[in-house]
């Protein structure tokens, strides 16, 4: 996933060598070289992450940083505060203005490239909640985003070691500034441990375990549905780069190495937790005010009426950010037959269970929805056509691998799904236009013999 990224600096080497270094990963990077220059930035182009240097002429980093969190246009941009490495009073003073996360100067390259791939992905899923809130708030009219405030302090966090001494020392020092920490020595029981939904804001793992693999765990815990939103921060060693970078492709948010010190740790902790509530009340906006009018009563997916509405924003935001957009429908083979032969009943009960493959299978910033009958369709936000192509083949065949039980003779029904796909291109400008091109990807998938996909 790519994202715009403004690097501010007064420095000009030290804008060229992040910028280098971010555009080698395929970034897309405009330097500002003051705190003025970035402000007027921000309001005339789209960001997804801000990297701001502390000390700066005139307007400095931190009043910068106070005044994008204090701006309901900017708030959600995440901001990264760029310090020396010995300036521990900077990086507090920059958690007070706001700053979501901290790189040390000499930056290093996987920090930097390891953090902005989690702020952006955490954005992108910010986004999409924020963009189905106004949606639903107004069905088409004005933006009606709200300041959003939320901090870090007195958290629940859940800290996994084998060794006690190894987190004696870390469980001391969260516990001193007000967070409640448990700590279990034994990961078979950690699972246990989080069953419940949102008794814990943030887990912190030793990377270092000595009789189970904590990368495993780590991936357990972003898989189960309880904790796919939990925050996680490994504790990992310097020379453990490979093992980090494997961490954070399975979904760990963040790392800290050990020796750690003993701010950044209170940093790195209180921002993963800010981060997890903003997310936290987004979601509970969005459930609140479209559960009752743009939900389909019978799957629980969005309607075709809020789909409607959220493709026609989702289009905009894109063609005006020169971001990705695709689409799918999705028809099941045959369901006219199925209705006939074993009654309305086994119908609804074959849409509810399709309606439930669709939400478990995709990612949480897409968006699924009942279009009406045994027609869905998923919008796939910052997403081209391969990836959108092999999204819809997996469904496909999720969906042939996974017969239905309706409780009468013969029992079991097996089902098959066409899909059209389309995405914007310079001959797809608009969401009709999306719609109307993967509807006709649809038609050829059935005229062409089921169960099959078509762009």
């Amino acid at each position: 996933m790519t994202a715009r990224i403004l690097v501010v600096d007064d420095v000009v080497a030290n804008v060229k060598l992040l910028e280098a270094r971010l555009t080698a990963e395929y970034f897309d990077v405009t330097p500002a070289y003051n705190g003025q220059e970035a402000l007027d930035l921000l309001l005339q182009q789209s960001f997804d992450i801000i990297l701001l240097d502390v000390m700066m002429p005139g307007i400095d980093g931190l009043e910068v940083c106070r005044r994008v969190k204090s701006d309901v246009r900017t708030q959600h941009i995440p901001v990264v505060m760029v310090t020396a490495l010995d300036n521990v009073s900077d990086r507090i003073a920059g958690l007070n203005a706001g700053a979501d996360d901290f790189l040390t100067k000499p930056v290093d390259k996987l920090a930097l490239t390891t953090r902005v791939r989690n702020l952006t992905r955490l954005k992108a899923l910010n986004d999409e909640l924020r963009l189905r809130s106004n949606t639903s708030i107004n069905a088409g009219g004005e933006n009606d985003t709200k300041l959003i405030n939320v901090n870090g302090d007195n958290g629940h966090i859940l800290a996994i070691s084998d060794s006690v001494n190894a987190i004696d020392s870390l469980a001391r020092q969260l516990t001193d500034h007000g967070h409640k920490i448990d700590v279990e020595t034994d990961p078979e029981y950690v699972i246990s441990h989080l069953s419940q939904p949102n008794t814990y804001e943030t887990v912190i793992v030793n990377l270092h375990l000595e009789n189970f693999d904590a990368l495993r765990l780590c991936s357990q815990i972003r898989t189960l549905e309880a904790t796919r939103n939990l925050p996680i921060i490994l504790i990992a060693q310097k020379e453990d780069k490979k093992p980090i970078i494997t961490a954070l492709e399975l979904g760990v948010n963040d790392y800290i190495l050990d020796p750690f010190d003993h701010n950044e740790l209170l940093v790195r902790v209180r921002s993963n937790i800010q981060r997890k509530r903003y997310t936290d009340q987004l979601r509970s906006e969005v459930t609140e005010t479209i559960e009752m009018a743009y939900k389909d009563a019978m799957t629980g997916l969005y309607n075709r009426r809020f789909m409607e509405m959220h493709l026609e924003k989702l289009t905009k935001e894109a063609i005006e950010n020169d971001k990705k957009l695709s689409l799918i429908i999705t028809d099941i083979d045959y369901f006219k037959s199925i209705n006939d032969t074993y009654g309305h009943d086994v119908g609804d009960l074959i849409i509810r269970e399709f309606g439930k493959l669709v939400e478990k299978n995709i990612r949480e910033f897409d968006l699924a929805c009942r279009f009406g009958g045994e027609e869905f369709v998923i919008l796939l936000p910052d997403t081209d056509l391969r990836v959108a192509c092999y999204v819809a083949e997996r469904m496909r065949q999720i969906v042939a691998a996974f017969p239905i039980n309706i409780n009468q003779k013969p029992h079991i029904i097996g089902l098959t799904i066409s899909l059209g796909i389309s995405t914007l291109s310079s001959d797809v400008k608009s969401g009709d236009e999306l719609m109307k091109k993967a509807d006709n990807a649809l038609y050829k998938a059935k005229r062409t013999g089921r169960n099959k996909i078509a762009a």
